[in-house]
């Protein structure tokens, strides 16, 4: 358990290890940070906003309660999880695995919030990070309701009622295009209570997979991400074009479809896939593997 305390007004996560805000934030898992300058981050999440600073060794939360601290950025940043732990054991007679753990040292999994978390994915289909990241804007700006800081132009990611209840035509001005019907019939099913949120969190992997799918517009790699960046899955391995890369440069030798690549995934990593994929994909991306 990484130790912190609240001097004034912000709150200092000491020695913090296993962290850096470029690979956590810039890996591809969220969408609402921003950097500020070198040692600076400004960040949306849930109900709140937050300048965070990065040291190297100390994480510092500015103008943050304990509270909040505890209710929001605790879990976001799963800072009860041992990553030492994950990197010895998939890295231990892998060495290629220890290479994308060196190269990615400093990625965590974000625990997301669910609806923010199937919004935003929806969004990223055949999508760059930049115009994702200026669609959810967009859509906060929008839809969203105004936080309680210094800055009244920033806006919460909208809730799945509010969404539910706008039209297409009102969801024109995010400029998402097809995925419009896609966010708005998805934030329905999810008020109307069509997932069931057990299954997702208790079933096996396929019976996750299956209920999350059940969501209009989300198919295999958009299902994989739903469920493992919000924290609710860690037994799963996304893949996209540059895991496909990875894999078959450096572990199967052979380009391979989408079941080869997650079977193997399953029996390789099991239930630390998830974070073994994130390790791999950030390498494979930075460094252009298979191209």
């Amino acid at each position: 358990m990484n130790k912190w305390e609240r001097i004034k007004n912000d709150i200092i996560v000491k020695d913090f290890k296993h962290f850096d805000p470029v690979h956590t934030f810039e890996c591809g898992q969220c969408f609402r940070w921003k950097q500020i300058d070198n040692n600076t981050w400004f960040g949306v999440v849930k109900d709140l906003a937050v300048k965070l600073e990065w040291d190297g060794k100390n994480l510092i939360f500015h103008d943050t309660n304990g509270d909040d601290f505890l209710r929001v950025w605790y879990p976001y940043f799963d800072l009860d999880r041992d990553y030492g732990e994950i990197k010895s054991m998939l890295q231990k007679d892998d060495p290629v695995m220890k290479e994308a753990i060196g190269f990615g040292h400093g990625i965590r999994l974000l625990r997301q919030d669910f609806q923010e978390t199937v919004i935003s994915f929806l969004i990223s289909q055949n999508n760059g990070i930049p115009r994702i990241r200026k669609i959810i804007e967009s859509l906060a700006q929008n839809f969203g309701e105004t936080i309680d800081s210094e800055n009244p132009d920033i806006k919460t990611f909208p809730t799945c009622e509010r969404l539910a209840g706008a039209s297409c035509e009102e969801l024109r001005v995010i400029r998402a295009g097809y995925r419009d019907k896609y966010i708005q019939k998805a934030a329905q099913q999810i008020c109307s209570g069509d997932i069931d949120m057990d299954i997702l969190i208790n079933g096996d992997l396929t019976q996750s997979r299956a209920e999350i799918k059940k969501l209009f517009g989300v198919g295999d790699k958009v299902a994989d991400c739903i469920l493992l960046f919000s924290g609710i899955r860690y037994d799963i391995f996304p893949v996209d074009r540059w895991v496909r890369r990875v894999m078959a440069e450096l572990y199967l030798g052979h380009e391979a479809g989408y079941e080869e690549i997650r079977n193997f995934a399953a029996e390789k990593f099991g239930a630390l896939a998830g974070f073994a994929q994130q390790y791999l994909f950030y390498y494979a991306r930075e460094k252009k593997i298979g191209m």
